[in-house]
C-alpha cells in the first residue's frame, strides 16, 4: 500500500512534504541509533517499528548504528541482545554501524572548530559549570577559560586525547551563546575524558564524544535523511542544528531532526537505568525475565513479533507523550496467538476425579482438534483413563442453578469425551475433596455419531488423564507493578510499587503430547490461556510460562468488534 492510500501520521507527512520539496526519493535513508548500555525495552520497539517501517514504507534503507559512546556502560553483550531483538522483530538493516566508526572525523571536526574559535578546553567542575550556566530566565556567565587561546586549546586537546590527564580534568566546549534561552546552548559539552577499555576501539581513545556531538554528525556521515527521536530530545534540535552548520558542505544530504512522543505503557518502567536496578538488586531474575518491559523478556513470555508489531502500529505515532494500558498490548498478544496456537489440555489446580463405571485397566486415545483457527484442521490423540484430573475450580459440592460445571447430581461433558455425572466424593480429615466420583455415559462420546453423544449439557470442562500426566512446573506471571503509572509519583520510589505476587510457581499436569515440546513453543491451554515452553526446561521436567490469559480485559475493544 503507498503512503497516499491511507492516513499518514505526522512524520509521514514530514516526509512526503519534503519530497515535494526537492528530496530525491532514492535519498531517503533512515537509521535506529541504540545505545548497548542495556537491553532493548517495549519502547524501542515502537521505535524499531517507525523507523524500519518507514524504510518498508518508502523502500529506503535502514541502518542499525550503536550510539556507543560511553565504555564505562557499554558491552558487547548489549550489543549482541540488540541485534537478536531487531531481527526477531523481523527487520533486516542496511548497514550496521557504530559511532566509534567515526571517532576520528569528530576529533578532526573537533580541530577545526578549535581552530576557528568555536570550541574551547575548560577545567571547570560539573558544579561550577551548572552554576554559571544560569537558569531559564538569568543569563549564565562566560567560563574563565572560554578565550583561552587557540594554541592552548589545541595543545590540551590533544594531551586529553593522549590520556595524560585524569576523568573530569579537563573537557571541551563549544562556544555559542551563554545568554541562550534554549540552555543547552550554552557552552556545551562536546568531549570529555574516559579512561576506559572501549569494547570496538579497546585503549585507543582517552576522549568520548557527547550524544549531541557524534550523534548529528553521524547522521550526516551516514547520509540519513530523518533522524526520529523521542519528544525529551526537542531541545536538542537546535543544537544538532548548530553542530551541522559547522561542517556542512553543499550538496550533501542534511539531515532532519524530527521528535515523536514516548508511548508510556502501564504497570511497566522503562527508562534503562530503572530496568537495570531491577535486575541488579534481584528483584528479578535477569534482563530476559518475563514480567519484564524488556523485547526479551517478551519473547521469552511468549509474546509473538508480530503482537508487538500490531500493537506499535495500533499505539501510532504522536506528539503528545500519553500512558497506554498494557492490556492493548496483552489483546494484540492473544489475538496473534490465538491464530497460531494448538490447542492442548493442562490442569493447574488439580483434583482427582474417578469414573467409577469406566472399567479399570481401560484407556483409550481420542480425536482432538488442534487449532480450528486454521485452515486445514489437524488432529492429535489424547489418552482417556478411567482416573482423571480436572481443576478444582470445576467442581462444586453444591453450586447453584449458575454452575455449570460438574456438581452432585448433574451431568457436564469432558472435552472430546465423554458426557459425566456427579455421584459423591471423598474427603481427608480436614474436609478437603481428595477424590470426585463420577459415572459416565458410554455412548455419549464425542464425534461417535450417536443420539446420546448429540445431547446437550449446559457445561464443558477440560481433564488430564492421570496415567499419562506429565508433571509440569508452570510460572504465573502477573504485573510486575500494583500502580498502573509506578514512574508518576516522583516523591516516592518506584521499587515501591513492585507487586509482590507478580510471579507464582505451581505444578500442574499436561497431556503427554507436550513431552516434545521445546523451548519457545506456544500453546494455548484450554480455558486457561497462552503458555510457551521456557528455556529452563528439560526433559525431565517441563517449564510453562503463561503469556497471557483468554479473556480480552481491554473494554474499549470490546464495542468495535
Amino acid at each position: 500500500m503507498s503512503t497516499k492510500e491511507k492516513s499518514l501520521n505526522f512524520i509521514e507527512q514530514i516526509i512526503e512534504e519534503d519530497l515535494t520539496q526537492g528530496l530525491s526519493k532514492d535519498k531517503l535513508r533512515f537509521r535506529f541509533p541504540p545505545e548497548p548500555n542495556g537491553y532493548l525495552h517495549i519502547g524501542h520497539a515502537s521505535s524499531i517499528c517507525l523507523n524500519f517501517g518507514l524504510g518498508l514504507t518508502y523502500d529506503s534503507p535502514v541502518n542499525l548504528r550503536f550510539d556507543d559512546t560511553n565504555p564505562a556502560k557499554e558491552e558487547q553483550e548489549f550489543v549482541d541482545a540488540i541485534k537478536h531483538d531487531v531481527e526477531w522483530l523481523g527487520f533486516k538493516w542496511d548497514k550496521e554501524l557504530y559511532a566509534s566508526d567515526y571517532f576520528q572525523e569528530l576529533y578532526d571536526w573537533a580541530v577545526e572548530l578549535i581552530k576557528k574559535g568555536k570550541a574551547y578546553v575548560d577545567n571547570l567542575s560539573a558544579e561550577e559549570i551548572a552554576k554559571q550556566k544560569g537558569t531559564p530566565t538569568q543569563a549564565g556567565i562566560n567560563s574563565p577559560n572560554r578565550d583561552r587561546s587557540v594554541e592552548d586549546n589545541l595543545t590540551l586537546f590533544e594531551q586529553m586525547k593522549n590520556g595524560e590527564f585524569a576523568e573530569g580534568e579537563y573537557i571541551l566546549r563549544a562556544k555559542i551563546d551563554m545568554a541562550s534561552p534554549n540552555m543547552l546552548m550554552r557552552d556545551p559539552i562536546m568531549y570529555r575524558i574516559i579512561n576506559a577499555n572501549h569494547h570496538r576501539t579497546g585503549d585507543k581513545w582517552h576522549i568520548y564524544p557527547m550524544y549531541d556531538w557524534a550523534h548529528g554528525e553521524s547522521d550526516y556521515l551516514e547520509g540519513i535523511t530523518h533522524s526520529l527521536c523521542t519528544l525529551e530530545f526537542l531541545p536538542h534540535r537546535e543544537l544538532y542544528d548548530w553542530f551541522l552548520d559547522q561542517i556542512f558542505e553543499e550538496g550533501k544530504v542534511r539531515p532532519k531532526q524530527r521528535e515523536f512522543a514516548r508511548r508510556n505503557l502501564s504497570h511497566t518502567v522503562v527508562s534503562k537505568r530503572k530496568l537495570l536496578q531491577l535486575v541488579n538488586e534481584g528483584h528479578v531474575n535477569g534482563w530476559d525475565d518475563p514480567r519484564m518491559s524488556t523485547i526479551s523478556g517478551m519473547r521469552r513470555r511468549g509474546y509473538t513479533p508480530n503482537a508487538i508489531r500490531n500493537f506499535a502500529d495500533t499505539i501510532g505515532i504522536a506528539k503528545r507523550t500519553n500512558l497506554i494500558d498494557v492490556s492493548l498490548l496483552e489483546f494484540c498478544v492473544r489475538e496473534d496467538l490465538n491464530k497460531i496456537t494448538d490447542r492442548v489440555m493442562a490442569v493447574l489446580d488439580p483434583v482427582k476425579l474417578v469414573i467409577t463405571n469406566y472399567p479399570e485397566g481401560q484407556e483409550e486415545w481420542l480425536d482432538a482438534e488442534n487449532n480450528p483457527e486454521v485452515e486445514e484442521v489437524t488432529f492429535r490423540k489424547v489418552p482417556f483413563s478411567r482416573e482423571l484430573y480436572i481443576e478444582r475450580e470445576d467442581f462444586l459440592e453444591e453450586a447453584n442453578s449458575k454452575f455449570f460445571r460438574l456438581t452432585l447430581g448433574k451431568e457436564v461433558r469432558l472435552k472430546n469425551a465423554y458426557i459425566i455425572k456427579g455421584e459423591s466424593v471423598v474427603k481427608d480429615a480436614d474436609g478437603n475433596i481428595t477424590e470426585i466420583h463420577v459415572t459416565y455415559d458410554p455412548d455419549s462420546k464425542s464425534g461417535s455419531g450417536t443420539e446420546a453423544s448429540k445431547r446437550k449439557v449446559k457445561g464443558t470442562i477440560h481433564w488430564v488423564s492421570v496415567p499419562h500426566a506429565i508433571e509440569a512446573e508452570v510460572r504465573i506471571y502477573d504485573r510486575l507493578f500494583s500502580h498502573e503509572n509506578p514512574d508518576g509519583n516522583k516523591e516516592v520510589d518506584f521499587k515501591e510499587y513492585i507487586n509482590p505476587d507478580s510471579l507464582k510457581v505451581i505444578t500442574g499436569f499436561v497431556e503427554p503430547s507436550l513431552k516434545s515440546a521445546k523451548e519457545g513453543d506456544k500453546f494455548q491451554f484450554q480455558r486457561l490461556g497462552y503458555f510457551c515452553v521456557d528455556r529452563d526446561t528439560t526433559d525431565e521436567k517441563p517449564v510453562f510460562n503463561k503469556t497471557v490469559g483468554l479473556r480480552d480485559t481491554w473494554a474499549k475493544l470490546e464495542s468495535k468488534e
